[in-house]
């Protein structure tokens, strides 16, 4: 017989695959369209009988991803309104409460979704968790700061989805006291946000960050210039009226045209920040759903009482340039303006960088340099800002190198995802991972995963005076400080 579960709105069916029972497209909040679009999320609606949960649900609304990224990174679409929703992994509905893990996709803020396969909660579930994945508005829906609108609605939607957790997953068999708050790329940017947002305080108590920490944000007058060239590039009131106007797909397409245009011609005295952090959607600093960056809110203590788990990759950048085709075609005169874009110098840091990789292409520098200054600097300045606090915080890098693409991929963005959620098996993730990926390391990282979650420790020591980092490879290992001068190098900087 289908497992059953009542929650605030009603009835849902599950199903049931080896062991493990799944509730899949349960709305957490009411259908952002009609009057809801460009609103705060709104209580889901209650519903009759008992409703199936048996398949994933609507995903929101996104553009695609570039050709060569799409193959990466596949991405179901599913179309309906009620976008809003999570799905449910649970071991068993006995009555015993277990720690729980909510996943927030990443995709830069304009793409991603919870139906992803690779993010099957499954393995979390079958090793004494229960997992949780969610949805949450996208792109100007989600982001666009609008002076009539609350800022931030796809932070309130992931809060709301929080909440959500909060009031039905003993339902589930999920501990409401035992939350772990977990995502990659910009849903790990999405986490360390929530970590400072004091409209979040309460609703977790671990946090685990993978690739993306506390600097990708936009100051509302940056945010604000987006809003005015869109709406420019649009014809259309900056307003809540002016862009329900848009038909959606119009919307959607022009923010991939705006967002193509800054990026071709990065204009820092006009864009500011947008020109390094890459993403015409981001958290913005609005001074009240966010009160400032969220390094600095962790800085003045934002937090403290909560365990984190952050750390990247050591080619993240490599996602980006080498698919397309590009890192081949980087020379040393464009690698010291991308250094110079991000405020680095190019002389003192291409010098850091050549002198740890001599044999290394201006390409490979660009990769290793920018992907630092990206993600494994501010995961780095998170640990930093927290260890003043007094607060632990573990850190790690995943250096294991994809096969693919004659192994120029190397331990690139998104790849250690597959490893962490123990999804080798996943066919659509062959791509990225290759035909043969070591599973042993897939049980060492998802079990330090799953001892986080369950203890608040995923087995080494945290980072201190000796900066301990667990690096993630074939064989793996517990170092001091690895990197230390391309570290070093973004003191003052980054």
């Amino acid at each position: 017989m289908d497992p059953v579960v009542g929650v605030a709105q009603g009835q849902v069916r599950g199903a049931e695959k080896n062991g493990v029972l799944s509730f899949k497209g349960i709305p957490y909040a009411a259908a952002p369209f009609g009057a809801n679009r460009f609103a705060a999320p709104q209580p889901a609606p209650s519903w009759d009988g008992v409703r199936d949960a048996l398949e994933y649900g609507p995903t929101c609304p996104a553009g695609p991803y570039p050709p060569a990224l799409e193959a990466l990174l596949p991405e179901p679409r599913i179309p309906g309104e009620e976008c809003l929703n999570l799905n449910v992994w649970t071991p068993a509905l006995d009555g015993e409460l277990r720690p729980v893990l909510v996943w927030i996709h990443g995709g830069g803020f304009t793409n991603g979704s919870n139906a992803v396969s690779g993010y099957d909660g499954t393995r979390f579930a079958r090793d004494g968790l229960v997992c949780v994945s969610i949805n949450y508005r996208l792109g100007a829906d989600g982001f666009l700061f609008l002076e009539d609108a609350p800022a931030n609605r796809g932070s309130l939607d992931q809060i709301a989805a929080l909440r959500w957790v909060q009031e039905n997953i003993t339902a589930f068999g999920g501990d409401p006291n035992a939350v772990t708050i977990a995502g990659e790329s910009a849903g790990a940017m999405s986490v360390t946000t929530l970590l400072s947002m004091p409209a979040a305080e309460g609703l977790f108590q671990r946090l685990i960050g993978q690739s993306g920490a506390g600097h990708h944000v936009l100051t509302a007058e940056t945010a604000a210039k987006v809003t005015a060239a869109l709406a420019e590039q649009l014809g259309v009131e900056a307003s809540v009226e002016g862009f329900s106007s848009v038909p959606l797909d119009a919307l959607i397409q022009a923010q991939g045209t705006l967002s193509a245009t800054i990026s071709a011609q990065p204009d820092p005295a006009k864009w500011g920040e947008l020109t390094r952090n890459l993403m015409l959607f981001e958290p913005v600093i609005d001074g009240a759903i966010l009160p400032s960056r969220p390094i600095d809110g962790i800085a003045a203590g934002a937090g403290s009482g909560v365990d984190v788990l952050t750390g990247s990759n050591a080619q993240e950048h490599a996602l980006f340039l080498v698919p397309m085709g590009v890192a081949g075609f980087i020379d040393d005169t464009m690698l010291a303006g991308a250094v110079a874009l991000v405020n680095g110098d190019p002389e003192k840091v291409v010098g850091t960088y050549r002198a740890a990789q001599p044999d290394a292409t201006p390409g490979e520098l660009m990769i290793a340099a920018v992907g630092d200054w990206f993600f494994r600097i501010p995961a780095i300045r998170v640990a930093e800002a927290r260890k003043a606090n007094g607060a632990d915080t573990y850190v790690y890098e995943f250096l294991w190198p994809s096969p693919q693409f004659d192994g120029k991929l190397g331990a690139c963005h998104a790849l250690e995802i597959a490893f962490t959620f123990d999804n080798l098996d996943d066919p659509l993730g062959e791509p990225m991972v290759g035909s043969a990926p070591p599973q042993a390391l897939a049980d060492e990282m998802h079990g330090a995963w799953v001892s986080f979650v369950k203890t608040g420790s995923p087995g080494w020591a945290p980072y201190g005076s000796a900066r301990t980092v667990r690096q993630f490879d074939a064989t793996s290992a517990t170092v001091n400080d690895p990197n230390a001068p391309q570290r070093q190098v973004w003191e003052g900087v980054r």
